[in-house]
């Protein structure tokens, strides 16, 4: 999955979550889900599951405390799915 794939399933995954509609409208790359999205700690833990139900991945303690960002989420989901696919 490319890139803007991923920015856009991200944009489904946070949208119930944002409290910042148009912030969500104008999601990317760079966006914050705190500072940006104002999504608080405890709906972080939901995204984070959703995406790994999303995308049938295991995300670890220390990758979560990275994944504060689309980019970093992205990244993140790349490396698990390539991970998956060598299996």
């Amino acid at each position: 999955m490319d890139r803007e794939k991923l920015v856009a399933k991200m944009k489904e995954i946070v949208a119930p979550y944002s409290h910042d509609p148009e912030a969500l409208a104008n999601i990317d790359y760079s966006t914050d889900f705190i500072k940006d999205l104002k999504i608080n700690s405890a709906n972080l833990v939901d995204i984070i599951l959703d995406v790994e139900e999303e995308f049938d991945i295991e995300i670890d303690n220390q990758e979560m405390t990275r994944m504060l960002t689309v980019s970093e989420t992205v990244a993140i989901i790349e490396a698990k799915l390539k991970e998956v696919d060598r299996k």
